[in-house]
């Protein structure tokens, strides 16, 4: 997979030689809505299963600009283009009929899908061999929404917001002091079909928060959905169709079944969740060790999934009280020196994030199993947010940086994946 991925790096010559044009009469739609013959029905906040939900992908502010009006999301996104879809099985959910359902951002509704049987499912797409109850998760990607404005490189951002998504699910599911598993092994290729997707769109990733029902076994449930337009404009991207269909088959995974512990006051969380905004730029402001350390054991719990890969975390510390300057590697000194004007040349020169905030994150692999991999750096991003945000911290997510300049800088060979930085 490092074909795809040396094809995609950044440099400050291509960023300077290849200036990206964007065809706005091409832009496309970021919602996807399913036809009125489906059966919709709309969230009620009153609810505790709706409210779940809508925590997890709702709409929550409104931003108007000369060019239109601009819905932001609870979970973040690349430029704002959300290429992600959520679609979920319920069954035994308390107001939910037993079904397959996709979550219209647009109007915050649920889409009935597909009515299940008890003996039938999508279970043994995940590979389970009995019901299960609660819901399962799937993560989907509308690759054009993305690759419209960020062309080859788009498949990152789909992977890594794939990945935010994920991490809302599971800030979503501690507020019912429940945990999720990612899981990455979901049949890809017998689920784009059924889903009528058409190579338009594509499943990345699943997350159950389920537990099994005893002695109750289930076969797969086959269904031949219709194909629903989700970007209204589309133009076939041949590198990155490559690049889903040879990382879809996972090798060699490796479970991680060991459960998260956070410290989290649910009131609080919440609003953290419903309040996320990603900071677009810092005032030099510095943070306290105390909330540091706070936020470092956040990202650092584990990630329990099917196929877990191991992610390095880089920090540069910039303004932390009673803390030395320097690069860190798993919260290890490795180096000293003032580098707040290095990582804000390594994030695509913007200085006003990585070298005006507290702290500049860099986010490594040199795993395998690409679509995994990249899903868990967008999980562990997606916490720096909560656990940022939590502090009152401001935190952005920055997927454009100089790949091969970020290896030199923190000596290493391995992919990067992913650019953070937190501050005030």
């Amino acid at each position: 997979m490092f074909w795809y991925h040396s094809t995609t790096k950044h440099s400050y010559n291509s960023v300077r030689t290849n200036p990206n044009r964007l065809s706005w009469e091409d832009q496309p739609s970021t919602y996807k809505n399913y036809p009125t013959q489906y059966e919709k029905r709309k969230l009620d906040l009153e609810k505790e299963e709706d409210h779940f939900l809508y925590h997890i992908a709702g709409l929550t502010a409104k931003k108007s600009y000369p060019s239109g009006e601009y819905y932001l999301r609870i979970n973040p996104s690349a430029g704002a283009l959300y290429p992600n879809e959520l679609y979920f099985q319920a069954r035994g959910v308390e107001g939910i009929e037993d079904g397959v359902y996709h979550y219209e951002v647009s109007s915050s509704s649920l889409t009935l899908l597909q009515r299940i049987p008890d003996h039938e499912g999508l279970e043994p797409y995940f590979g389970y061999k009995t019901a299960m109850e609660g819901y399962l998760f799937l993560v989907s990607a509308v690759y054009f929404r993305s690759s419209w404005k960020y062309k080859n490189r788009a498949f990152r951002y789909c992977l890594l917001d794939a990945g935010h998504l994920l991490g809302s699910i599971e800030a979503a599911v501690l507020l019912k002091s429940h945990t999720v598993e990612m899981v990455y092994t979901i049949d890809r290729e017998k689920l784009n079909r059924m889903f009528g997707f058409e190579g338009r769109e594509w499943f990345l990733s699943g997350c159950a928060r389920a537990v099994p029902i005893e002695e109750q076994e289930v076969a797969p449930i086959e269904f031949a959905l219709s194909y629903v337009d989700g970007s209204r404009t589309f133009e076939p991207n041949p590198l990155i169709e490559q690049a889903y269909h040879e990382t879809m088959q996972l090798e060699s995974c490796r479970r991680e079944e060991k459960a998260p512990t956070f410290t989290y006051n649910k009131t609080k969380l919440q609003e953290t969740i419903f309040t996320r905004r990603s900071q677009r730029g810092f005032q030099e402001g510095a943070i306290t060790k105390g909330q540091f350390n706070y936020i470092m054991d956040a990202i650092h719990q584990p990630v329990p999934s099917d196929c877990d890969e191991e992610v390095s975390v880089y920090v540069v510390i910039n303004r932390v009280l009673d803390m030395p300057l320097g690069l860190y590697k798993e919260g290890a000194y490795i180096k000293y020196g003032d580098f707040a004007r290095k990582a804000g040349y390594l994030s695509l020169e913007q200085y006003s994030l990585s070298m005006q905030g507290a702290v500049a994150f860099f986010l490594t692999s040199k795993g395998n199993n690409y679509q995994a991999l990249y899903q868990k750096a967008g999980i562990i991003g997606h916490r720096l947010y909560v656990a940022s945000l939590y502090m009152d911290i401001g935190c952005s997510g920055i997927g454009a940086y100089y790949d091969d300049e970020v290896n030199e800088f923190v000596e290493n060979d391995e992919m990067v994946l992913y650019a953070l930085a937190i501050g005030k």
